[in-house]
């Protein structure tokens, strides 16, 4: 198996190094190469995003990511700033599906300011869209409107194929679970949140009978 190690900047440098000792130390063999990505590569290359290292983690069997970000990259035109490697990395590799998951542990109910009534027994899995939505859609900008007023766009944006696949990840994984689904969008005032609800009923309903489907405003 091969892996891209992709440390970044800041601590995802200290991070992905303890990282690695952990992949050495198991009775496993990996090939391993490192590439430079975020605000690193753009000191190095021009680009938080080099060709080489996005040909590295397209050829590779898993990417080993740190973090990218630092204050000093953020007079940079919004293409090169180092975040633009999290969406560059998502995009071409299809990574449409992020999974959140949320667990309180016994030993840290305590630890918590909510009520351990409410804590108690956490596990909770979130099934996160990454590579639609309002984080790629577009038209999207910042345009001068003339008398000293400007005007920011960001378009919200989903296809039915796009709904219809996380739907089916979330379905999945819901069924080895609690077979419990909730889907979050605004319906209420968005008609893309309508079509993800809409979407979504219609996967779930037909293609996972057994799940309890719920639908909550975000």
């Amino acid at each position: 198996m091969k892996i891209a190690v992709l440390p970044g900047d800041g601590i995802g440098t200290e991070i992905v190094a303890e990282a690695v000792k952990v992949l050495q130390a198991i009775d496993l063999t990996f090939e391993m190469e490192t590439a430079l990505v975020g605000g690193a590569a753009y000191d190095a290359h021009g680009h938080p995003l080099p060709e080489s290292t996005l040909k590295l983690a397209m050829q590779s069997d898993a990417v080993l990511f740190g973090a990218v970000g630092d204050w000093k990259y953020d007079t940079l035109d919004r293409p090169l700033r180092p975040e633009q490697a999290i969406l560059g990395l998502r995009k071409n590799m299809g990574l449409f599906a992020n999974f959140r998951p949320a667990i309180c542990y016994e030993q840290l109910v305590g630890a918590s300011s909510l009520k351990p009534e409410l804590i108690a027994g956490l596990d909770i899995m979130i099934v996160r869209e990454l590579t639609s939505g309002v984080y790629f859609g577009e038209p999207r900008g910042i345009e001068d409107l003339g008398n000293g007023q400007r005007r920011g766009v960001n378009t919200q944006v989903y296809e039915t194929y796009e709904i219809e696949r996380i739907a089916r990840v979330a379905g999945d994984l819901a069924m080895k679970r609690g077979k419990r689904l909730a889907s979050s969008e605004k319906r209420n005032v968005m008609e893309s949140g309508l079509l993800w609800n809409e979407e979504v009923t219609k996967i779930i309903t037909t293609e996972f009978p057994e799940l309890q489907l719920e639908h909550v405003l975000a």
